[in-house]
């Protein structure tokens, strides 16, 4: 870590993987945001972890679909913090599903999930984007899906968000690679988390080359890699972790 006081801030921070990842950014020797928008006693159990654990953490609250809101208490944010204070790693996790076959998908149904999975990487990212630029150092990890690499029936809103998000993500990196700013995807597979608990783990795990679901600890290394130094020549790029599902 330099002088500057590096903060990372992980949108959907109280969900599973979300709080895997603001657990490991902390050990990695981040300021962590546990970003929620209504999940606020979620919010605070990470947070509590990460500070027992010797971490630095606190919550911020804003709804990832309201532009003039993101605007608003991130600028707020930065007034409360000197110079050396910037949030120089983020991570664009939040995200919602709402499945269903396209020939019964409501409007509600496709314009939710595009704007909480894709429009929401752009209200964020480009209220932060200039401070990384400006200090020359920043990670803009976002966490997609196989969805958006695949396509999965009965995910056409989610696979649009998130393949939206992946051609974004490609975009951005050349876009601010010469101001060591690194723009990179992580697209998790089959997680044991809370989007994935009512499906059948005895049997899907049958298509995954590695047997099993993944750890939401095991999506957060990754993440915790690409936000690194070590991944400073890595950009625009998307890693799946899949258990080989799909390659």
């Amino acid at each position: 870590m330099s002088e500057l006081m590096k903060y990372a801030l992980v949108t959907g921070g109280s969900g599973g993987i979300g709080g895997a990842i603001c657990k490991q950014l902390a050990t990695d020797g981040f300021r962590v945001l546990v970003h929620y928008n209504s999940n606020q006693e979620e919010a605070l159990k990470v947070v509590t972890h990460i500070t027992e654990a010797g971490g630095f953490a606190e919550t911020i609250q804003f709804d990832v679909t309201r532009l003039e809101e993101v605007q608003q208490v991130l600028k707020s944010w930065r007034e409360q913090h000197d110079e050396t204070s910037y949030i120089a790693v983020l991570v664009n996790n939040a995200g919602i599903s709402k499945d269903t076959l396209m020939v019964w998908m409501e409007p509600a149904d496709w314009h939710s999930v595009i704007n909480t999975n894709l429009n929401s990487f752009y209200y964020v990212t480009s209220v932060l984007l200039k401070d990384m630029i400006i200090k020359k150092w920043g990670r803009i990890i976002n966490v997609v899906s196989l969805s958006g690499i695949k396509g999965l029936p009965g995910q056409t809103n989610y696979s649009a968000a998130k393949a939206g998000v992946i051609g974004a993500t490609k975009a951005l990196a050349q876009e601010v690679g010469k101001k060591k700013v690194t723009v990179n995807a992580v697209a998790p597979g089959y997680i044991k988390t809370e989007m994935v608990k009512n499906l059948d783990e005895s049997q899907l795990k049958n298509l995954i080359p590695v047997n099993r679901f993944g750890k939401p600890e095991e999506v957060a290394a990754t993440v915790g890699f690409l936000a690194s130094e070590g991944a400073a020549y890595i950009t625009g790029e998307v890693i799946n972790i899949n258990g080989g599902l799909y390659t």
